[in-house]
């Protein structure tokens, strides 16, 4: 019974963070928790446990009994997880849900020949045309078939090269390069 109360609240999580930031539930049930994302963290029956806590810049958040718990980089249901095998140790069975009540974490950076540049919070999956859409579009002097996403996978740098123009496919298609927290669109 235990298992199916949790996997109720699972639900609800994930679905309940899909409302709160505008994301379909599969992308909510992927989210990595990052820095200043905002929490609400649920124990049944506790009040005294349950609030909305920030991620700090160290990816870490602070809650009655376990103290410091590594946030950043987890999905909502993985921190659920450490949460409980920590609680357990204190209560019999807590049930735990993990919520992302804002974003904060997901920005990408747009630089160079864009009428706005500059760094931007975006609420959900984004491609470089929206990075490019929010940067304002491109000046006259921007070459649209050298734009470059430069990516950080932990200390490795990779650069993307974006042909803007082949972007759009003759028949009206476009082929979508999705960016990541962190992702910087170079317009040259």
């Amino acid at each position: 019974m235990a298992t199916m109360t949790l996997t109720k609240w699972s639900g609800v999580a994930i679905t309940a963070m899909s409302l709160l930031i505008g994301i379909d539930r599969a992308t909510a049930a992927e989210y990595a928790i990052g820095p200043d994302d905002l929490l609400d963290i649920a124990v049944w029956n506790n009040t005294a446990i349950s609030r909305t806590v920030p991620v700090r810049p160290d990816g870490k958040i602070s809650l009655p009994l376990v103290d410091d718990v590594q946030a950043a980089g987890l999905t909502p249901m993985q921190l659920k997880d450490v949460l409980t095998k920590k609680l357990s140790k204190y209560m019999a069975s807590p049930e735990v849900a993990v919520i992302v009540r804002e974003v904060h974490s997901f920005t990408v950076s747009v630089m160079g020949e864009v009428r706005k540049a500059g760094r931007y919070e975006l609420k959900n999956r984004a491609s470089v045309f929206d990075a490019i859409a929010l940067a304002g579009g491109f000046t006259e002097f921007a070459s649209r078939s050298r734009v470059t996403i430069l990516r950080h996978d932990g200390t490795k740098l990779t650069r993307i090269p974006f042909d803007y123009k082949k972007g759009v496919s003759a028949d009206g298609r476009q082929e979508i390069l999705l960016l990541r927290p962190g992702d910087v669109v170079v317009v040259p």
